[in-house]
């Protein structure tokens, strides 16, 4: 500690009676997270952004609410990568000898007490600076200069993957910052040229998380009516109810001006309002000034400012310390119920996903009853498809049984109807019938031979339709033997494959006999041609007559059909397909030395399993966390 150490424990003290601290908390969901942060990124935990373009006091800040100079420095150093930072206070216990730690995410378990090796760790991770190698072991150097490189790049880009660092001090409040990159305007070295770009889009992917308090830092010595980070606040932010404004290095201001007007909102309203404060010069750095004098010259400032004296409880470092404790607490608070809630959606959500892949089974019997029991789930999805049971409903189309009522009642009635039994038959062709019937002889009554030749003629049209509604049916099974919802199935892509493979036969084998039961009843014979006589008064009555013996009995015959085909159909293919699928399987597929190649799973099936696997636990822990401390943080309600 010494005189590293942050402002006078009184003020900590004095600051952290505000109540049993729900920020650690987050801290803890935080920790819980870190091993699934990708798998998670979607939850948002309530932390503060920090906002800010290079050169605004940003780091200064920062150190000076740690208490500690560990932020990488230089003039073409910028921040590559976000800094998750956990201020964690710890209170003075016996035995506790209040030596200030930090431990980085990726380094669980080993502690630094030498802040300037903290300050060269993040070097190496986001810089790959290896001048630095003399004073870090050389597998760190190795390590992350590669890390660096696949992360941010070597051309000095940005990555999204943050740094995880955690301080335990009794001289700091607990809060949890984000660090986010330096808002830049023109590239530096080898950067892209879009850089700017990159960043900002970086900045806004946090900063517009409802969760995420905004800290905007801006220097006094610049326009602050145009500055970035509040312009980009008040982009992500638009009401300024989760913005808070920090003005930095307001003691290099040009003499005979202040931020007064925007310290008490005036200019650019914020409903958190604003904090100003003096930032150690880099003068000061250089020659190692302590964090304990520069805060007792801020304090100085201040106090002997004729403006900024009046303005106490807006201006200095352990004001903003305050500050950010109190607004980090409250936020919590009000979020942690919706938290919660979250987390239990998720996790009935993963619980679900974790179901698809099933578990790993081990023995022989094992995958013998997964693939007995796979095979007759789908068989049950078959037949309540077909019978309307379903728990997979579709209200957007007709599918399953549904449809082939629909081919049957619709389709196939309206294609019946649309038939002309003398279509493309004139009365030439049926006076002709008549002469072949009757011969050298004059009839008395219209014979029956031309009526039955031209009858079969005619009613041989009604095959097509039949046979077009036949394959109506059976593209709808196979449809719906494609669309059976069983989840293993997702697991084994082979059994999948052979599964549709003995089912498309089958099918198929099914429509075999249905054609010929549908030939038999439409059978047809092509009448003899011969040339026709000219036709008398007497002819014309018996092609009239001939016609309308034609319609009455199409008539007759095509209700029949309309009939005896749907039942056709439902006997030899679907209701055939619901009686012996099973046994057809079982057959097939359900033998002793298939099981192994059936129930392959894919190497990605396994490593999602132990993925979600991983995930869910995360969940459960962090549920678990929430339950526990719910009765002691939360309000009642």
């Amino acid at each position: 500690m010494g005189e590293e150490a942050s402002f006078s424990n009184k003020n900590v003290a004095a600051s952290t009676t505000i109540g049993s601290s729900v920020i650690p908390i987050i801290n803890r969901l935080q920790d819980i997270f870190s091993p699934v942060d990708g798998e998670l990124s979607k939850i948002s935990l309530p932390q503060v952004a920090v906002v800010g373009s290079q050169s605004s006091g940003k780091s200064s800040v920062l150190e000076a609410l740690v208490g500690r100079d560990f932020l990488p420095r230089g003039c073409d150093i910028c921040t590559r990568r976000p800094l998750a930072l956990m201020l964690v206070n710890r209170p003075r216990n016996p035995g506790d000898d209040g030596r200030e730690w930090a431990e980085f995410r990726h380094l669980p378990g080993k502690r630094f007490f030498d802040f300037t090796k903290v300050r060269q760790e993040i070097m190496v991770i986001v810089f790959g600076m290896l001048f630095i190698c003399l004073t870090i072991p050389q597998y760190h150097i190795v390590k992350y200069h590669a890390e660096t490189n696949k992360e941010a790049g070597s051309n000095r880009g940005v990555s999204e993957k943050q740094i995880g660092l955690k301080i335990s001090s009794p001289n700091v409040l607990n809060m949890t910052l984000v660090d986010l990159p330096g808002i830049t305007k023109v590239p530096v070295g080898d950067q892209p040229t879009d850089i700017e770009a990159r960043i900002r889009k970086m900045i806004m992917a946090y900063i517009r998380q409802e969760n995420c308090i905004i800290l905007a830092v801006s220097p006094a010595n610049s326009d602050l009516a145009t500055s970035d980070a509040l312009q980009m606040a008040r982009e992500a932010d638009p009401t300024g109810s989760r913005t808070i404004g920090v003005i930095t290095k307001l003691d290099i201001m040009d003499r005979g001006t202040n931020a007064c007007n925007f310290l008490l909102g005036k200019v650019v309203p914020l409903r958190l309002g604003y904090v100003g404060v003096v930032n150690r010069s880099q003068e000061d750095i250089n020659k190692n000034r302590s964090m304990q004098d520069a805060l007792a010259y801020e304090k100085n400032f201040f106090r002997d400012h004729p403006v900024y004296n009046g303005l106490s409880d807006r201006c200095g470092i352990p004001q903003l310390a305050k500050k950010l404790n109190q607004i980090l607490e409250q936020h919590i608070r009000m979020v942690l119920p919706g938290l919660k809630s979250e987390l239990h959606s998720r996790l009935n959500a993963v619980a679900k996903e974790l179901q698809k892949y099933g578990d790993v089974m081990e023995s022989k019997a094992e995958k013998e009853t997964m693939l007995l029991n796979i095979l007759t789930k789908y068989c049950e999805a078959f037949s309540a498809m077909v019978d309307g049971r379903s728990q997979e409903i579709s209200t957007k189309e007709l599918s399953g049984g549904a449809r082939i009522r629909y081919i049957f009642q619709s389709i196939f009635v309206k294609t019946l109807e649309e038939v002309d039994p003398c279509q493309d038959l004139t009365d030439e062709d049926i006076r002709t019938a008549i002469q072949n019937a009757t011969g050298p002889r004059n009839a008395l009554f219209v014979p029956e031979v031309p009526f039955e030749v031209l009858v079969r003629r005619q009613i041989a049209r009604l095959l097509d339709p039949c046979l077009q509604c036949l394959r109506f049916v059976y593209d709808e099974l196979i449809k719906m033997s494609h669309a059976c919802a069983v989840t293993e199935l997702q697991r084994f892509p082979v059994l999948r494959r052979h599964l549709d493979d003995v089912m498309g036969k089958f099918i198929r084998d099914s429509v075999r006999p249905a054609e010929r039961m549908i030939d038999s009843l439409i059978e047809i014979e092509p009448p003899s041609i011969l040339g026709p006589l000219e036709m008398t008064e007497q002819e014309a009555v018996e092609i009239l007559v001939t016609k309308l013996l034609l319609q009455s009995y199409y008539d007759v015959v095509r209700k029949n059909v309309q009939d005896l085909v749907p039942k056709s159909i439902m006997h030899f293919l679907v209701n055939h397909a619901k009686r012996n699928l099973h046994n057809t399987f079982i057959q097939k597929l359900y033998r002793e030395n298939h099981v192994e190649e059936l129930l392959q799973e894919h190497d990605e099936v396994a490593a999602n399993r132990r993925q979600v696997k991983e995930v869910s636990l995360v969940l459960q822990q962090a549920v678990q966390t929430l339950d526990e401390v719910e009765s002691e943080y939360l309000p009642e309600t």
